[in-house]
């Protein structure tokens, strides 16, 4: 009787595992964020500190590598589980990621609401680049650097999968 009960818990748990973001969109998400080991304002005037981490900043604060780190896969988490229960349809890894990257920087709440995810579920792939590209605004400025990052994501968004990382 206990054996059904522990092969039940165990699926379960496997069950709750996240999809993780892949290597290429973890490097995206460092490179756009940059790494920053003291408080910062960012464009949309949010403290921000580590690798984008906005939850937990307090002035003074200082972090070390390893904790920017921490932070950052811990916000990931939250990014991957949006993604994993909004989408309804069908991700390869690449697809996937360009995503979490997308949700990391906008907002769970912002994908959910949005033109880009409803055109998905309906499958329409091919929309999601031209969608990504509209979300290059911080407090209604249209900026460069989020026009890149929204590039590159949607590059990531269109990368084939090769048989190696499947």
């Amino acid at each position: 009787m206990f054996e059904d009960c522990e092969g039940a818990v165990q699926a379960m748990a496997a069950s709750l595992v996240l999809r993780p973001i892949n290597e290429a969109g973890l490097a995206l998400i460092k490179d756009f964020e940059g790494l920053h080991l003291t408080p910062y304002l960012c464009p949309s005037r949010i403290w921000t500190i580590g690798y984008g981490h906005t939850r937990t900043v307090r002035p003074g604060m200082v972090l070390t590598p390893g904790e920017a780190e921490q932070l950052l896969r811990e916000d990931l988490q939250v990014a991957e589980e949006a993604v994993s229960r909004l989408v309804e349809v069908s991700l390869n890894d690449n697809q996937f990621s360009a995503l979490v990257c997308f949700v990391f920087n906008v907002g769970e709440g912002n994908l959910e609401r949005s033109t880009l995810l409803r055109l998905l579920n309906r499958g329409w792939y091919e929309q999601v680049p031209a969608q990504l590209s509209r979300w290059n605004k911080a407090r209604g400025e249209a900026l460069g650097g989020l026009a890149r990052r929204r590039a590159a994501e949607a590059r990531l968004w269109n990368t084939p999968v090769t048989e190696k990382e499947v």
